[in-house]
């Protein structure tokens, strides 16, 4: 009875993985994912666009071509809404003839 004891003993230590090493394994996956998680907060700091992106000239022209964006509100220019405000309406034209 004790060769069955000592046989399942056995098979049962090699079945178990060693403490030792799943330690190891988890402690270099935590470390991994710290530094994973370090490099996307830095660059998280970044700018999606590179600097001047907006004031390419291609950019630009393409507000002021296309008149659904050059007049939409916060781009139009505010002076063009005094101008047509304060110009009230034409004279009518003098028919003296």
């Amino acid at each position: 009875m004790g060769f069955i004891m000592e046989f399942a003993e056995n098979l049962i230590l090699r079945l178990m993985e060693d403490p030792d090493q799943r330690d190891e394994a988890q402690r270099a996956h935590v470390y991994r994912m710290k530094e994973r998680c370090e490099r996307t907060k830095a660059a998280w700091a970044l700018p999606l666009r590179p600097y001047g992106f907006w004031t390419f000239e291609r950019f630009n022209s393409q507000l002021a071509w296309d008149p659904q964006i050059s007049q939409a509100a916060g781009r139009r220019d505010p002076y063009d809404d005094l101008l047509t405000r304060h110009a009230g309406p034409n004279p009518p034209p003098s028919s003296s003839s």
